[in-house]
């Protein structure tokens, strides 16, 4: 890890990535927080996952694209500057008490074209930034030091809203974006040829790309189907309020409980020996996420739902470091940005749908069995990709 935070251009690469972090976490509990007491609705919770895929599915694979074909410094910087943004149109909202959930809705619609555009240029941008050798370290590393960070993202957010409201929140949401934007000023990357033109036949070869290497599509399809079943953070507001009897301290408690629990993973996995069997590690990880998840949705007590929901980002951290590995060690430069491109359309599928999925069975039953039925379903997933795509079970990663 000493090695890995010796190179200057990561650690900019680092503190930058922090600052993004803690603003996009606190960023997503505010805006569910805000949706609930405006509506008082799981459906509208729902709504927010809905509006977020379809920006996401309509973005991220041209967002892939461009990261190929300009500088991806550039893609970044220009990415970052949109929730900054963003968050200043709200706070004129609050202002002129225009606030409604249409405008919320358009604010999640845009943040969420921008990360198309971000995340994989970040990605990207990681492993020309260090040795190959150091990749596996470097990743774990910047892991860990994010969730150090975006751990205090959605505690902040209950903080700031329980002592001055959501304005607050979304100042503070601003500066840390500007933080993000001034510490890659002076990131310097090697250069690369880039093409400097936009062409829609280009998606197309990342896709093939995925559809070819079986763990790849193995370990993508595991996440996006895991997930959208198991994810319960959109019903977080409705847990804390109705289940756990809790207050905006609670909230901010619970949600940064599963970056908690991620930071903890992190750590460990810094300091041990980086696994090679990383197709059966990414299966065991995600069943234990669906485990996780059940407990947390049976649970009515605040303790053993944030040590439930802590257990859950545990091996969302593990199935995380397994499946970037995987990708950005078996992607060729030339195609990192659109296969990278490719994995965010996965991960916004189940993230977002998931909490769609979320919303739309607490409304039709209960918050408690959507999340139940949700980790029972990540269960049968993990053994039924187990079955159908042997390569990912086989898989292992190439020591460097």
């Amino acid at each position: 890890m000493l090695a890995v935070l010796r190179v200057p251009g990561f650690r900019q690469y680092a503190t930058s990535r922090a600052a993004s972090s803690v603003a996009n976490s606190m960023l997503q509990a505010v805006v569910l927080w805000q949706v609930y007491a405006i509506s008082g609705s799981t459906l509208s919770l729902g709504l927010v996952g809905l509006v977020g895929f379809i920006s996401a599915l309509l973005s991220s694979l041209i967002g892939g694209v461009v990261v190929d074909a300009y500088d991806r410094r550039l893609v970044l910087f220009a990415s970052q500057t949109v929730p900054g943004l963003a968050s200043l149109a709200m706070l004129a909202a609050l202002a002129t008490d225009h606030v409604s959930l249409g405008l919320i809705y358009f604010l999640v619609l845009v943040t969420e074209v921008a990360s198309s555009f971000e995340s994989p240029a970040r990605q990207s941008i990681l492993p020309a930034l260090v040795p190959r050798g150091l990749y596996t370290r470097a990743m774990t590393t910047n892991s860990a030091l994010s969730s150090v960070t975006s751990v205090t993202g959605p505690a902040l957010g209950g903080v700031l809203i329980a002592l001055g409201g959501v304005g607050h929140a979304y100042v503070v949401h601003a500066a840390l974006v500007a933080l993000a934007l001034l510490t890659l000023v002076p990131l310097h990357l090697p250069a690369v040829k880039v093409s400097g033109r936009i062409q829609l036949s280009a998606i197309q070869e990342g896709l093939v790309f995925v559809w070819n290497r079986k763990e790849l599509l193995g370990a993508m399809t595991l996440d996006m189907f895991a997930v959208m079943f198991g994810g319960a953070r959109a019903l977080l507001p409705v847990y804390v309020v109705d289940v756990l009897h809790a207050d905006a301290l609670g909230y901010g408690m619970l949600s940064a409980s599963l970056e908690a629990g991620t930071l903890l993973m992190a750590v460990f996995l810094v300091v041990v020996p980086p696994p090679t069997n990383a197709g059966r590690l990414l299966l065991i990880s995600v069943a234990a996420f669906g485990l996780a998840t059940v407990l947390f949705g049976v649970s009515t007590s605040l303790p053993l739902s944030v040590a439930a929901y802590a257990t859950v980002g545990m091996a969302d951290q593990v199935s995380m470091i397994m499946r970037q590995n995987t990708i950005q060690l078996s992607t060729p430069d030339v195609l990192r940005g659109r296969v990278t491109a490719v994995e965010s359309v996965f991960i916004s599928a189940s993230n977002e749908l998931g909490a769609l999925e979320s919303g739309l069975v607490a409304t039709l039953s209960s918050a408690v069995f959507a999340v139940v039925s949700g980790g029972v379903a990540c269960l049968i997933v993990v053994g039924l990709v187990a079955w159908r795509l042997p390569a990912l079970r086989r898989y292992r990663t190439p020591i460097a």
